[in-house]
């Protein structure tokens, strides 16, 4: 079904025609003063110019078509030439019904068929993830979920790093340790030789050991310079050695994004785009982008207009080796062989918005996507600590993310550990509840400002918080249970009876609106701004009204339909930000 302000567009629209002006004029818009109109449309002060006409003149023209129309109560001309509206109940009641129905619930759907790639995640083989992982997948889940729910194809790419000079300096440090190890050895066989199991432990440390290792000693780094360039060949031993730490490295991670609900399309990485950079070499060398530079094969992306310095991305250093960007670009290739996609969404801190800017104009320049193909990244902003500056451990070190979400599952827990609502084990619960409250807390900014971490304010009962809307639908589900309404049932909304359930009842009728305001902006902060003004107002509607006590028959039924749909809509917008619900709390 339509948006609602899409309904009344039409409408005000058709008025626009019907009274001799052009229809574009009536854009309908939610109105920022709900004292004195819920809707409003300011295309008469647009007009003005156009008609040579007092603003007030064609508003005035344009209400007189409105007024008596089933859709409003109250249409009425202001000055200067503001058009002010506000719904009837009985449109306002056949909106959420029609949403009680609709198999979508109100969620707008594209209008024709979209395939899109989300790249998120990012992490790196060999590595612990750590809270500067945090961001980009559960704001990728997000986006992934509610690209979805409008109906898009959507494939979720975790794009592993996995194949550049991090991985030399991990098995040159592996050689050191364990050099009697049979992939190390000039006669070592795949079919005969079996390289010992990976222990994770060591695994995490070796990384950063290497890398501190490598600054002091340049024969070590010479090294891991001839291993990466060994395991890029695809040599065996140093191949079938990175295979199996990647194996560990990739179950560790999938374990703890499944503790954040996200999860993956496909796992692929840089080594699974590798293959394509010979392709990518030859695209660039026919169309003529590709030159030399201080030994490095590079393409110019510098365009007039430019206020920073764009510099030329380098395909190939000057030893031959591939970085970032190569795969990044050779990603392309295989993203657009495999899936066509109309767009492609990157997820990383905005730090890296220079890198992208040069790897999206190498590849429209290149061709390896129809000029058509949406390039577009998102960079986040930092998740702080209350000083302003990166959170940390209590010692000043980088948290790993399963250190993380830890943390907030024990503070969740003292705070349910003495509840006489939860039945059996409070353990599953305090999960759901910590990670909700770790997602909320994310997810309500702006994906592009950083904020401050505070656990004991996401978890605070009160306010913009994703405990305060676990706790809302749970109020519900105490409510449904105790009327034996099932969760399934779509019990019809019969009337609006008050302020309380009206202001409820629009913000229903306009919650699509937040699902297309989330994928313009590239922002599940539209879907938490929605699904906090719905708990808030469910909360005022249940505080004026005694819905099970309610001795009119037709009240209480359509109190308790209307709670229903309340609690529909809420979970279907924690869903699309992957927050759980919970029965009690």
């Amino acid at each position: 079904m339509k948006k609602l302000t899409s309904l009344l567009t039409e409408i005000v629209s058709n008025a626009f025609a019907a009274a001799g002006y052009d229809p574009a004029l009536g854009s309908v818009s939610v109105s920022d003063r709900m004292d004195l109109c819920q809707f409003q449309c300011n295309g008469a002060l647009s007009g003005a110019k156009i008609y040579r006409k007092a603003p007030i003149m064609i508003a005035n023209d344009v209400v007189s078509r409105l007024c008596g129309r089933p859709e409003f109560i109250k249409a009425e001309a202001v000055p200067p030439g503001f058009i002010n509206l506000t719904l009837s109940d009985d449109f306002l009641l056949g909106v959420i019904n029609d949403i009680l129905n609709d198999q979508y619930l109100g969620v707008p759907q594209c209008d024709k068929p979209q395939t899109l790639v989300i790249d998120y995640g990012g992490p790196n083989v060999a590595k612990p993830l750590h809270i500067g992982h945090l961001r980009s997948a559960i704001i990728g889940e997000a986006l992934k979920r509610t690209a979805r729910a409008t109906g898009r194809k959507v494939i979720g790419d975790v794009h592993f790093g996995d194949w550049g000079t991090p991985y030399g300096l991990t098995i040159a440090e592996y050689k050191v340790r364990h050099p009697d190890w049979p992939c190390f050895k000039p006669d070592y066989d795949p079919s005969r030789d079996v390289i010992p199991d990976i222990d994770e432990d060591e695994m995490n440390e070796i990384y950063p050991f290497a890398s501190s290792k490598s600054k002091e000693d340049p024969e070590f780094k010479a090294a891991s310079r001839q291993i990466v360039v060994d395991l890029q060949a695809r040599k065996p031993g140093i191949y079938d050695l990175w295979k199996k730490i990647k194996d560990v490295s990739v179950s560790s991670v999938k374990k703890i994004y499944s503790r954040l609900s996200v999860d993956f399309d496909y796992w692929y990485g840089e080594s699974d785009a590798d293959v394509y950079t010979p392709e990518l070499v030859e695209i660039l060398n026919k169309k003529g982008l590709l030159y030399e530079s201080d030994g490095a094969q590079v393409v110019d992306v510098s365009e007039e207009g430019d206020k920073i310095t764009v510099p030329p991305i380098i395909v190939k250093k000057s030893d031959g080796s591939s970085i970032y960007a190569t795969w990044d670009l050779a990603t392309i290739i295989q993203r657009e062989r495999d899936f066509k996609p109309n767009g492609i969404w990157y997820l990383t801190d905005k730090r890296q918005s220079l890198h992208f800017t040069q790897v999206f104009r190498c590849a429209k320049k290149a061709g390896l996507v129809p000029e058509s193909t949406e390039l577009r990244h998102l960079g986040f902003g930092a998740m702080t600590g209350p000083d302003g500056k990166p959170f940390k451990t209590r010692d000043g070190g980088v948290m790993t993310l399963s250190s993380l979400i830890s943390m907030v599952e024990e503070a969740a827990f003292e705070k349910l550990k003495d509840s006489e609502y939860i039945v059996g084990d409070k353990t599953e619960a305090a999960h759901k509840i910590g990670v909700a409250a770790l997602k909320f807390g994310d997810l309500s900014n702006q994906p592009t400002k950083d904020y401050v971490f505070d656990i004991d304010k996401f978890l605070s009962f009160d306010g913009k918080t994703g405990t305060y809307l676990l706790y809302t639908v749970t109020r519900i589900n105490s409510i449904l249970k105790k009327a034996g309404i099932d969760y399934d049932e779509k019990p019809k909304i019969g009337g609006i009876f008050g302020e309380g359930e009206r202001e409820l009842a629009l913000l229903i009728a306009l919650s699509g609106e937040s699902y297309e305001k989330a994928m313009s902006d590239m922002a599940p902060s539209a879907l938490c701004d929605c699904a906090y003004g719905l708990a808030s107002a469910f909360s005022k509607f249940y505080h004026d009204n005694r819905i099970l006590s309610e001795e009119d028959p037709a009240k209480r039924e359509s109190w308790l339909a209307l709670s229903s749909l309340t609690r529909r809509v809420m979970v279907k917008l924690l869903d699309c930000l992957a927050i759980e619900t919970v029965e009690n709390m």
